[in-house]
């Protein structure tokens, strides 16, 4: 083992028999991205029986187990930064948070301080998971920056890893709640159609055939009197803007949606005058096993004001 690394062990599974290593290890392995593992297989990263294997086009056999080395991050370059968080939990192996809308979830480009990555550097000391390298420590999964909500992050690399795999398997409980225009009808349902970056505007996301897989299931929890409906949605699979371009696939888009809504007049002239300036979507619910106790927990968040807000005036 090199110094200043883990070791994480991969068997490929019979599902990835015959695909290229890189994409039968990120099989494998949830917690590290197809790219990242080029990098580690060219590297010199990645063995098997103890020889290094250094083509990522190498043909994957089922059963097979490799040994990926993944450097610790270099020391981040993140500001812990103290922004006030609302914790829904916490212990020595994760946190959950319910981010407001407009805090960005981890330092990018335009975005290098302010994140919820520097609040939690700050609130944890410094103790969050290395699997997501300088940039994501600690972060699993992410919500968009205008969409509040729970999340939940990892503080140690065993956490991470635990919750990857469930957020692989489509095993964690996801739900938010959306204000929509019009009324689904039927007025629940699924949604079953694969998502990719839009050929025609990569900032956007679109029903490609060849996208990934991506399943939606909808219910109306109330019809509004002002052509709208608050509908709640459960992620089957966690797609990038996954609801937001679903809902809008059926004719009914998020509320203040920049992207992917046609805001009616009706409509405009009620957020205009609330201000609000976002999609009108929460995370509501979040609900795993303890990736180390293996308690099974679950948290609801109610729609914060500017949502709350919003529904009441559509609803008079």
């Amino acid at each position: 083992m090199y110094p200043g690394a883990s070791v994480i062990q991969a068997t490929i599974t019979a599902a990835a028999d015959g695909w290229r290593l890189d994409r039968a290890l990120a099989d494998a392995v949830p917690t590290l991205s197809r790219e990242r593992l080029k990098v580690l297989i060219a590297g010199g990263k990645v063995s098997r029986d103890g020889l290094l294997v250094r083509e990522p086009a190498r043909k994957a056999t089922a059963g097979e187990t490799f040994a990926v080395t993944v450097p610790d991050p270099v020391p981040a370059h993140n500001e812990a930064q103290d922004i006030p968080l609302v914790i829904a939990f916490e212990d020595e192996h994760l946190i959950v948070v319910d981010k407001p809308a407009g805090l960005v979830v981890h330092p990018a480009a335009g975005n290098l301080d302010g994140t919820l990555v520097n609040a939690l550097l700050h609130h944890c000391h410094g103790s969050l998971s290395g699997i997501g390298g300088v940039a994501r420590p600690g972060i699993v999964h992410r919500i968009d920056k205008d969409t509040s909500g729970l999340m939940v992050a990892a503080k140690t690399d065993r956490a991470h890893e635990g919750l990857a795999k469930q957020f692989a398997d489509h095993s964690i409980d996801r739900r938010y709640l959306a204000i929509v225009a019009g009324v689904p009808a039927p007025p629940a349902g699924k949604v079953d159609a694969p998502l990719a970056r839009s050929p025609q505007n990569r900032k956007k996301i679109a029903i490609v055939a060849t996208g990934k897989r991506a399943v939606t299931h909808y219910r109306t929890v109330e019809r509004l009197r002002r052509d709208a409906a608050l509908v709640e949605c459960r992620l089957e699979t966690g797609r990038t803007h996954q609801v937001r371009v679903h809902m809008a696939s059926l004719g009914h888009a998020l509320l203040g949606d920049p992207a992917y809504g046609r805001t009616k007049q009706a409509h405009r002239a009620i957020l205009e005058t609330l201000g609000f300036r976002r999609q009108a979507l929460h995370a509501a619910r979040l609900g795993f096993i303890h990736p180390i106790t293996r308690t099974a927990l679950s948290f609801d968040s109610a729609m914060p004001a500017d949502m709350q807000e919003l529904f009441i005036q559509l609803n008079v």
